[in-house]
């Protein structure tokens, strides 16, 4: 990196059909929180920027109905609109379903001997397995999100 380069902040954007629930389960899979928009919906909404049918109802707080986010709970976030600053995954909504095998996916590190009780934990969140894979000495299990998204569990 040349000395005027700083380092960028980033986010991993997943298209989805439904945001919302896509969002909820990773929550859950990963221990992160659902960004609470309901603030910066208020503020848009207010100004007229943002028409009713943009935002739905959820848990007793407004989130937009195309886009949802997860994050780290320890990473900071904006006081303004609980934008994450840190770890986060943004999920939007997207008109064609998902078609061909994920580039690019996320494995989850659990601790030596909990694979299993962890399959079994995201199979309750509305997972799937999809194969038990064994390769150059370690072990994992492919896994696919409620949208088909496929996830490895080491």
């Amino acid at each position: 990196m040349t000395e005027d380069a700083m380092a960028l902040h980033w986010k991993l954007v997943i298209d989805c059909a439904d945001p919302i629930r896509l969002a909820g389960f990773w929550a859950e899979a990963l221990g992160y929180r659902v960004e609470d928009h309901t603030a910066l919906i208020d503020r848009l909404a207010e100004a007229g920027a943002l028409p009713p049918q943009a935002y739905v109802e959820v848990d007793g707080r407004r989130a937009f109905r195309e886009l949802a986010a997860v994050r780290h709970p320890d990473d900071p976030a904006d006081p303004a609109s609980d934008m994450g600053l840190g770890r986060r995954l943004l999920f939007q909504a997207v008109p064609e379903p998902k078609q061909v095998k994920n580039r690019l996916h996320i494995d989850l590190h659990v601790e030596p001997g909990a694979r299993e009780a962890e399959v079994k934990r995201l199979e309750g969140l509305g997972a799937t397995v999809l194969r038990e894979v064994a390769d150059r000495g370690s072990r994992h299990t492919t896994m696919a999100d409620p949208e088909g998204n496929e996830f490895d569990v080491q």
